[in-house]
């Protein structure tokens, strides 16, 4: 038996989940939101630090560990991918936690970690389609790790989205903003430039041609948003599929923010359909696409199971891994 809090911080969410035995229970978030512009990396940090020991509070409130500090086994955090500031919240906030009460530390990898969430669907050896903020990657374990076997080549999806948002004068997150503005286009596709090189994405060509084409003032904000998530989708989708192909696997499992999006999730079921092998599709619930504490605590778990701690001063050393990659974490555990 194992109780291990999970601390989130690598961008615009600060969060900290309790996980016990593989079960949720807490995962208790806030998140950072602006009315105009984009993510201000200080004043996102901010808001982490001032927020940090009442989301705590609450999540041990939750997991009615409140007072009961000590049955905390160990503390995992989110040690990268990430924006540095915010990163640097989270690895002060474990170090303290885990000193005043004298528990390891556990680093975790925030991209695998929301592959890794996707077990409590009942996905077992999945390609991950992980699209967040500034990550959008094709993800499956083989031969020893977790290897991206596609990627964007400039753009991450969700900052691409939030971009174009902010170019719209829509505050941040711009995701769910554009999502609804596509649903009352009446299904108007306004063409816009499709790049896939293989299994890679890019979508630095559309960013720019979507904002052309709203200066230009004959189109409609809606039928732009709508136009924008047909065509990006279909990327992301058709990279997918070549992905399950190469790697002859039957499962593909959703992870990232953007993909709380119900056409990406719509477009994802009918390729899985279609396909003449068919392919499972899998997605865990919304609380758990965002980023999250509970998907730390989770891996944090699996790794705390396989010796994989830090305590004295090989804690006090651990820093954060701002670039971390998720085909340069050494997968032991598996």
């Amino acid at each position: 038996m194992a109780i291990i809090l999970g601390i989130e911080s690598t961008a615009h969410t600060f969060g900290v989940g309790v996980v016990k035995d593989g079960k949720i229970l807490a995962n208790v978030k806030k998140s950072y939101t602006t009315e105009s512009g984009g993510i201000v990396p200080l004043d996102a940090a901010k808001h982490h630090r001032e927020n940090k020991y009442d989301i705590y509070a609450q999540a041990l409130d939750k997991a009615g560990f409140v007072g009961k500090e000590e049955k905390i086994d160990a503390i995992a955090f989110s040690q990268g991918p990430g924006i540095p500031p915010c990163l640097l919240e989270g690895l002060r906030f474990a170090k303290e936690i885990a000193e005043k009460l004298k528990k390891p530390l556990i680093p975790v990898n925030h991209c695998i970690a929301h592959l890794e969430i996707g077990k409590i669907t009942g996905s077992k050896d999945p390609v991950m389609l992980y699209t967040s903020g500034a990550n959008t990657q094709i993800i499956a374990y083989a031969s020893g790790k977790y290897r991206i076997f596609g990627e964007t080549l400039d753009l991450g999806v969700g900052n691409f989205i939030d971009t174009f948002a902010r170019h719209a004068g829509i505050g941040f997150p711009g995701g769910p903003a554009i999502a609804k503005l596509a649903e009352e286009s009446e299904k108007i596709y306004i063409e816009l430039p499709y790049t896939v090189k293989g299994m890679d994405i890019a979508l630095s060509g559309m960013l720019t041609n979507l904002q052309q084409k709203l200066e230009s003032g004959k189109y409609l904000l809606k039928d732009l948003a709508y136009s924008l998530q047909e065509t990006v989708f279909a990327m992301l989708v058709e990279a997918s599929e070549r992905a399950l192909a190469h790697t002859g696997k039957k499962e593909l499992l959703l992870g990232g923010g953007v993909a709380c999006n119900q056409r990406l999730q719509e477009m994802c079921k009918i390729m899985c359909k279609e396909r003449k092998e068919k392919v499972k599709f899998f997605v865990p619930p919304n609380e758990l696409l965002v980023d999250n504490g509970a998907m730390i605590a989770f891996l944090g778990e699996i790794m705390f199971k396989e010796g994989i701690k830090f305590s004295g001063k090989k804690a006090e050393a651990l820093d954060i891994k701002s670039k971390e990659r998720s085909d340069g974490v050494e997968v032991s555990w598996k």
